[in-house]
């Protein structure tokens, strides 16, 4: 079939589709607002592919049906930058960067401040796309500065990077030729879901974000890469042809935004280097709650001419510097294996390890998670591993050095019986998890059922602390949760480190937190995978703990997020007479709660997602959530355009910026404090 024979109306309804479609990829994963239905969108691609495939001569690079992946590559070619493109220097201290600072000012001979943008240094593959009047022609990967690989085809399947440019009234004429930099990564929750595909295909699971985002771009089939959760964030140009482009660095990658590329909302401009260590410091608090893995922030200059006067050494441009985060993975010696006994029996491997500097702290210990992951890991004590550890999260053991395994290498031998009361460890078909099977009769689920039950999200008795009930239980003065409340005050002081003030101390706090709420009693009980919300949950639905006791496994998978395994365990907790004996014994020592009478569809609230962001100053951000969801709303981790509202603190960053965009409201933490007094709550 000729050119000439494709009907006009059918050339027009094909770029009509490339218009719908470029422009709801660009409000996905630009603007993070997306208004075309997932199930349109696939329609209209669906549409594009059949028109395609009747008149081939329609098919263009640029087509959004180009990312489904091709037929595999037996290698990539080489590609050679027109622009070098040059790693960073980094610096660890605020002391290196502040000589950055003072190099740069020398170099210019300024005694002013100089303005620098701020990124955060995404943890991904830094990649070359080349734009010739605004197609994608080519991707390429950084390779040595001088010298990459050719990806194009496996870069053509990420959604986010553009295969044509956007040019719309208002919006400035892009070059003729454009080549833009930026990071290929996999965001925390698109790895996670990898990995969980990966398990159930009984394959290898990947390490790291990074290592899989690599793993996945450097595939020769691109079919594989297409299936892949990969984003694209860009940080700066290369070659421009054709158009002048704006004379700051942020002015710049704002146009790009304009163009179609997704930009990092966490970006600033700071008005000096004190700034800069500054927002160092407040995104490294915020660095775990991201949706993607940083390991640093890139400090710029903004001024494009100063960036060229002040030019390049050999590897790195003078202009710009990495403070790095401190790192969360290192290599270490696993010296030995030791087996913990948690509050539901579950036996848990931790390693002992020949202590290591990471994430900011040193670490003799890390998790094994169960039998499953020692087994998946094939890791034997003496061997080298790479351990991880992120912000507060316990540390864990991803990987194994297998080339550096000594000789006299043992295999981990998992305990039939449990370390600690010597009952038998059982594992349940179906389960990772295996359990001492002595309940209450073993001492170290004793201790971790109490220290539950007292915790701040629970009973919250104040005072009562880890190492007091581990004397408690060791001295033999607490054999249950109910035992606290019958405590003597003069066993109590007689303890090591007590006296008559501190155990008097004590006895009021659990007076006192004999007043309750049935959700957080539920909570403190410590059933299986009942947390705050489940609690919650089960308390409006069904009134009062006489109606939930009785309730059947049907009944309660009735209650909102609860589902068969749930239920389950729910059901079985209640029907077993120690488990009643302890309420009735809780209720008898004074224990009690007001019932709420307000049902769940007359809370003002209800069916609302609230967000909160940012730092609280008066509550803290468990007391926000808490009352948020006694007035039934729903406290969600993200924003989208479902939220009701947004509670912004000191701090809010990307999630207040997206409230703003979607025009969500926003209020400040005294405006939910007037909130919640209006609604009847004393703060």
């Amino acid at each position: 079939m000729t050119k000439q024979s494709i009907p006009q109306s059918i050339r027009e309804r094909v770029e009509a589709l490339h218009e719908l479609l470029l422009k709801a990829n660009y409000q996905y994963y630009v603007l993070d607002n997306p208004e075309l239905p997932d199930v349109e969108y696939d329609r209209r691609l669906r549409e594009l592919q059949d028109i395609e495939q009747q008149y081939p001569e329609l098919l263009s690079p640029d087509s959004p049906t180009q990312r489904v992946g091709a037929e595999p590559l037996s290698s990539f070619s080489e590609v050679r930058h027109e622009v070098p493109m040059l790693s960073l220097d980094n610096a660890f201290s605020d002391e290196e960067l502040l000589e950055f600072d003072r190099r740069v000012r020398d170099r210019l001979n300024s005694k002013g401040a100089i303005e620098y943008a701020c990124e955060p240094k995404l943890d991904g593959i830094a990649i070359s796309l080349l734009y010739r009047n605004g197609i994608l022609e080519r991707a390429a990967t950084r390779g040595d500065g001088t010298t990459g690989e050719d990806i194009t085809q496996n870069v053509r399947t990420v959604g986010s990077v553009p295969l044509r440019l956007r040019q719309e009234t208002g919006v400035t004429a892009y070059p003729a030729v454009l080549e833009v930099r930026g990071e290929i990564y996999m965001p925390k929750a698109g790895f996670a879901e990898l990995n969980r595909k990966v398990a159930a295909a009984g394959e290898k699971l990947f390490v790291n974000p990074r290592n899989a985002a690599a793993g996945s771009l450097r595939q020769l089939d691109s079919r594989i890469t297409a299936q892949r959760p990969l984003e694209l964030c860009v940080y700066g140009i290369g070659l421009v042809e054709g158009a002048s482009l704006p004379e700051e660095h942020l002015a710049t990658l704002e146009l790009l935004g304009q163009w179609g590329f997704r930009v990092n909302s966490e970006m600033r401009l700071a008005a000096d280097i004190q700034a800069c260590i500054e927002y160092h410091r407040e995104l490294g608090d915020k660095r775990e709650g991201l949706p993607y893995d940083i390991d640093g922030i890139v400090f710029k200059v903004n001024s494009i001419p100063l960036q060229r006067r002040l030019g390049f050494v050999a590897r790195a441009p003078r202009w710009a510097m990495a403070y790095k985060f401190p790192a969360q993975e290192e290599m270490t010696e696993l010296l030995d294996v030791e087996f913990q006994v948690g509050r539901t029996g579950a036996v848990t491997p931790v390693a002992r390890l020949k202590p290591v500097f990471v994430g900011g702290v040193t670490v003799s210990n890390a998790t094994l998670h169960n039998r499953d992951e020692i087994q998946r890991l094939g890791v034997m004590i003496g061997d080298t591993v790479v351990i991880r550890r992120a912000g507060d999260v316990i540390p864990q053991v991803v990987s194994v050095v297998e080339s550096k395994r000594p000789k006299d290498a043992r295999v981990i031998e998992f305990p039939a019986h449990c370390p600690v009361c010597d009952s038998p460890v059982e594992s349940t078909p179906g389960e990772a998890v295996a359990r001492c099977s002595g309940g209450l009769i073993c001492s170290a689920q004793r201790k971790q059922a109490i220290k539950h039950f007292a915790s701040r999200k629970a009973m919250d008795i104040d005072g009562l602390g880890d190492k007091l009930v581990e004397q408690l239980v060791d001295e033999g003065l607490l054999h249950s949760v109910s035992g606290l409340y019958h405590l003597d005050l003069e066993q109590v002081a007689g303890l090591e480190r007590m006296g008559q003030k501190s155990a008097q101390n004590l006895l009021d706090a659990l007076e006192r937190s004999k007043d309750t709420t049935l959700p957080k009693f539920l909570y403190a009980l410590g059933i299986r995978e009942v947390g705050e919300a489940t609690a919650r949950n089960l308390a409006r639905h069904f009134g009062s703990l006489e109606v939930l006791m009785a309730a059947s496994e049907e009944s309660l998978q009735e209650v909102e997020d609860v589902g068969p395994v749930v239920a389950h365990f729910v059901a079985e907790f209640f029907q077993q007479s120690h488990a009643q004996e302890e309420i009735e014994a809780l209720r008898q020592a004074g224990v009690h709660w007001v019932v709420e009478k307000v049902a769940a569809e007359e809370q003002p609230l209800a069916g609302q997602t609230w967000v909160l962001t940012g730092k609280l100053e008066t509550l803290s951000r468990s007391e926000a959530k808490d009352y948020l969801q006694r007035l039934g709303a729903k406290v969600a981790g993200s924003v989208s355009a479902k939220t009701h509202h947004v509670v912004a603190g000191p701090g809010a960053g990307s999630k207040l910026n997206k409230a703003r965009e979607l025009d969500i409201p926003v209020m400040d933490e005294e405006g939910l404090m007037d909130m919640l007094r209006q609604r009847g709550f004393e703060i």
